[in-house]
């Protein structure tokens, strides 16, 4: 994130903490690999308290903006089957990278080699609304003539904003503990952090996939720090989720292909964000207006009433990003695209994907009923350079 909080040696007032905790703190000794944690204090023992260390970690963590942490050990051979399953199905579509790595992505130790522990953190990203909001979002698919960006991305970039705080996390840790092997991840690389994230109690696996919180629901950001100190992991929490089918049957495309199960491959964040070339066109007409991500599944989720506004100003929307003639989007320049998303996840998928997406959901408007205003500022990108952008806008204006 921002990276605005100062970071002291140890914490407030730059004490150590095994001072402050009064217990003592000592570093490992030569060889022994990893940072262990216990109470007992004998000669060249690693000497730490586990449970103190996991306070003030949670403590910094709060004052840097993330709403939970937990920590989850490194075995999750139980979750292998279903990554090989999943795989093997093709539902991770033409995301290859997460192909490439296979089973790693479930080895934490093999990913990062010295990891013992992963502390996970989660940080709440809906922008404040009034009372409702699901409603109010839901009513906005309904006006085919404005293009809608995803919540979590109408704000500042999450990845930058969780790995700056994630890196200040681990700074104060290293202030008390002395220096010691850790990575940082935001959805940066390829971690189970669904996984990591329900082992380690900040929610449970929902039906769409997601986690849940009964405090926070899921709108939330998730992120990593795999680190060489032995720390207990936290209490899983049980699944909540009892009979209810509400994300599966909202689904615009039937992505969620059973409770548990999502084929990206249908996914609207999927086709929208990471894939690269032209939208099937069979699913064109399933997006309407939503031209970036896709809140369906967790705005029909009835644990998001208990969802948390953001605690940081990063997340709150950018005006030229809600609200906007889906025409108006369209007519953005590349120069214009890269300044109205600088510093936002979007600027990543490039003007050419934007065209694209954006011309679906022009396509989309035309079906609903006919607009000289909207053929012409697609028929305005006709001789466009790129072939995936004149593709789409020959299908939309085929629409009408």
């Amino acid at each position: 994130m921002q990276g605005d909080e100062g970071i002291g040696d140890g914490g407030p007032g730059g004490q150590p903490l095994g001072e402050r905790a009064g217990v003592l703190l000592a570093r490992p000794q030569q060889g022994a690999g990893v940072h262990s944690y216990n109470r007992r204090v004998t000669v060249d023992s690693v000497q730490f308290d586990a449970q103190v260390l996991l306070a003030r970690i949670r403590q910094w963590a709060g004052e840097l903006g993330f709403s939970q942490i937990g920590v989850a050990g490194v075995d999750l051979s139980s979750a292998e089957p279903g990554l090989i399953a999943w795989l093997a199905n093709g539902f991770h579509g033409e995301m290859a990278y997460m192909e490439n790595h296979g089973v790693r992505r479930a080895r934490p130790a093999e990913l990062v080699p010295g990891t013992v522990s992963v502390i996970t953190a989660r940080m709440d990203y809906l922008p404040a609304a009034p009372e409702g909001w699901q409603a109010i979002e839901f009513e906005r698919l309904q006006r085919p003539r404005e293009g809608i960006v995803s919540l979590y991305a109408r704000g500042r970039d999450y990845h930058k904003v969780l790995r700056g705080r994630l890196q200040k996390l681990s700074e104060r840790i290293e202030g008390a503990v002395g220096p010691f092997g850790h990575r940082v991840f935001t959805d940066s690389a390829p971690v189970l952090e669904v996984e990591l994230a329900a082992r380690s109690g900040q929610g449970w696996r929902g039906r769409h996939t997601l986690v849940l919180n009964r405090e926070g629901g899921s709108m939330f950001f998730l992120g990593e720090v795999y680190v060489d100190l032995a720390l207990s992991p936290t209490e899983s929490v049980e699944d909540h989720c009892g009979s209810c089918r509400a994300c599966l049957d909202v689904c615009p495309t039937g992505a969620i292909v059973a409770p548990y199960r999502l084929d990206a491959r249908r996914c609207i964040s999927y086709l929208t964000i990471e894939h690269p070339g032209p939208i099937p066109a069979e699913l064109r007409p399933l997006m309407g207006n939503r031209i970036y991500g896709c809140d369906d599944c967790q705005l029909a989720c009835p644990w998001n009433k208990f969802a948390q506004p953001a605690v940081l100003p990063d997340f709150a929307p950018r005006p030229a990003l809600v609200g906007q003639p889906l025409a108006q989007l369209f007519g953005w320049s590349e120069e214009e695209f890269l300044r109205h998303t600088e510093g936002s996840p979007i600027r990543r998928i490039g003007h050419e994907r934007w065209l694209r997406n954006v011309a679906v959901a022009l396509g989309n408007a035309l079906r609903r009923q006919d607009d000289p205003g909207i053929r012409a500022a697609l028929s305005a990108r006709r001789d466009h350079p790129s072939a995936l952008v004149r593709e789409h806008v020959e299908w939309a204006l085929a629409q009408a």
